[in-house]
């Protein structure tokens, strides 16, 4: 009894010396009985390191509060911004930094997530979204409906680049394309702006994959979108991309409601 004490007090420079004892002991212990034990000890602690895994990657994912609001200049970003924050109508301009503000779920839970809008000029869309994109739990495409044909060549573009980095994330956030302003009689539908965009991705891949790589090989991001050798589709993707039809200054002037309960749901549904 006495030289275990000594042996304690002798190891006591930290949490290690103290517990080495109980931990020799049991080792001995556990090799001098039956090994089915052994095996049952062995299954515990990888059972309990999964849950300590686990326990991880929800704090990280929750971490991820960010719902990140990205589109080309004038596609109504920033009064969808405003819309889900207030349900007010307010005229807005180009800008040229992002806004952030809470936003709280329409959820029994009460959970609330950070919109994020981001500027859509060309020179600045893709440094912002650099900055941001890694606390993006989900990310909201915003489309001009009504101007969607004659912008699809820039609207693929932009969104070439940001499903590329999307992917290219640990954990890939929740992806939707909001095509905005249906209160607009020229207003495309959601399932044409979704064949036209495949259409225009799909040419995109092919004349990227044409030219010559580029000499950065820390990206993470893959080299290309979909399956090669076969006509692109976004269920191709590793991500899921939804599309829904919205309307930010709604049907009846800009003094009536907007037309946004279905991105309201999906953001409760992914918050």
């Amino acid at each position: 009894m006495a030289s275990a004490d000594s042996r304690r007090v002798g190891d006591g420079g930290g949490a290690g010396g103290t517990f080495q004892p109980y931990l020799d002991s049991l080792r001995q212990e556990l090799q001098q009985r039956d090994p089915t034990l052994l095996s049952v000890v062995v299954a515990l602690l990888a059972v309990l390191l999964t849950l300590v895994f686990w326990k991880f990657i929800r704090s990280r994912r929750s971490s991820q509060r960010a719902v990140l609001l990205v589109g080309l200049c004038d596609s109504g970003k920033t009064l969808l911004f405003v819309r889900l924050l207030t349900g007010l109508y307010r005229d807005t301009q180009t800008s040229i930094t992002d806004s952030s503000a809470a936003y709280r779920v329409n959820n029994n839970r009460g959970t609330s997530l950070t919109l994020i809008d981001l500027p859509g000029h060309e020179s600045l869309r893709l440094q912002f979204l650099e900055r941001f994109k890694a606390s993006a739990r989900a990310i909201v495409f915003v489309v001009d409906s009504a101007t969607f044909q004659r912008e699809v060549k820039d609207v693929a573009e932009f969104l070439y680049q940001v499903l590329l980095d999307s992917m290219g994330l640990k954990n890939t956030p929740s992806f939707l394309i909001a095509c905005n302003k249906q209160d607009i009689t020229m207003a495309k539908s959601a399932k044409l702006i979704q064949q036209q965009l495949e259409k225009e991705l799909n040419t995109l891949r092919v004349t990227r994959s044409a030219a010559p790589s580029t000499l950065d090989s820390s990206s993470a991001a893959p080299a290309h979108l979909g399956k090669k050798g076969k006509e692109f589709e976004f269920s191709q993707l590793p991500l899921k991309v939804e599309f829904l039809e919205c309307s930010a200054k709604g049907g009846r002037g800009d003094t009536g409601s907007a037309d946004i309960q279905d991105l309201e749901k999906w953001l409760a549904k992914i918050a």
